[in-house]
């Protein structure tokens, strides 16, 4: 194969970041049937399957490098249009970001609000747990992410943003049945914890760094920042919570700190694409002042 097409390219890229054939197709303007034609010729050039045909639609491993070209040329693409029609043309570009769901509940959004208006960028941010976010940098489905991992993903530069802190929260109520004679092993073990979701281990990092051993506590899951912390505040069971989150809890005693002498703090770095970018470089700083301001 001399090359790949680029209309191909940005049908890929369309595929998997609307989900759908169906999804693509009205983000291009033009029928199923082409779109379906153009992944199906761009695989037979390239002598793979690129595409998962599920619900929704995923990248597979031979896939992800045309993934990441196709990515970026729709990114660069859409800078330079923007650039060549003017600020008053009403067309914008999209910047695709990974973002942990406790960053994207505390600060993240300071950082969105940051960005000049005349820059017309439209957000399609993934929610996805920091341990995890870096994967999506890998495959080409966002351009840019807030990670826990420190070595950067091949093609993308990556930055230390601070660290996360998180205090182990619980009613009072809860407090004094579960804890009354501090956090011990067994009633670490036999508490009922909230956790966010199955990727989620800040809790069960906790609770190795009180007792030394991995336990396995009952558990609450649930994947929501705002019923997280509303089932913490009705006991249904504690949970290590951000500490901006936490601190208008504690001030009002609806909830108390079972260790005040100890957090967990989960270092956050950013990683994007090494691109010449005008729209990367102006996210990336804006995201790195809105940290230096909020993590520790």
């Amino acid at each position: 194969m001399d090359g790949v097409d680029s209309t191909q390219l940005r049908t890929l890229a369309a595929v998997i970041g609307e989900g759908s054939f169906e999804g693509a197709a009205r983000l291009l303007h033009v029928t199923q049937s082409a779109v379906s034609q153009r992944i199906k010729s761009l695989e037979g050039a390239v002598g793979q399957v690129l595409v998962r045909r599920s619900r929704p639609c995923r990248v597979t491993e031979a896939g992800r490098p045309l993934l990441r070209l196709a990515s970026q040329l729709v990114l660069l693409e859409g800078e330079a249009l923007a650039e060549a029609r003017g600020p008053l043309s009403g067309t914008g570009t999209r910047v695709a970001v990974a973002v942990n769901a406790d960053s994207l509940a505390t600060w993240f959004v300071d950082a969105l609000a940051r960005l000049p208006a005349e820059q017309a960028l439209f957000f399609d941010v993934r929610q996805d747990d920091q341990d995890h976010s870096a994967e999506l940098l890998r495959d080409g489905s966002v351009m840019a992410a807030v990670t826990a991992q420190r070595e950067a993903v091949q093609g993308c530069r990556v930055r230390r943003l601070g660290a996360m802190r998180y205090r182990a929260l619980a009613t009072p109520a809860l407090a004094g049945r579960w804890f009354a004679d501090g956090l011990t092993a067994a009633a670490l073990a036999a508490a009922p914890v909230l956790v966010f979701d199955r990727k989620d281990r800040v809790q069960h990092r906790f609770i190795r760094a009180v007792t030394g051993r991995d336990l396995d506590p009952p558990a609450h899951y649930l994947p929501s920042v705002p019923a997280f912390s509303e089932a913490v505040r009705r006991g249904l069971g504690w949970a290590l919570i951000p500490e901006q989150l936490a601190v208008p809890d504690l001030a009002a005693g609806t909830c108390v700190d079972l260790d005040p002498a100890r957090h967990v703090d989960v270092p956050l770095y950013w990683q994007h694409w090494r691109l010449d970018s005008t729209v990367l470089a102006a996210l990336t700083a804006a995201v790195h002042a809105t940290a230096g301001e909020t993590l520790h």
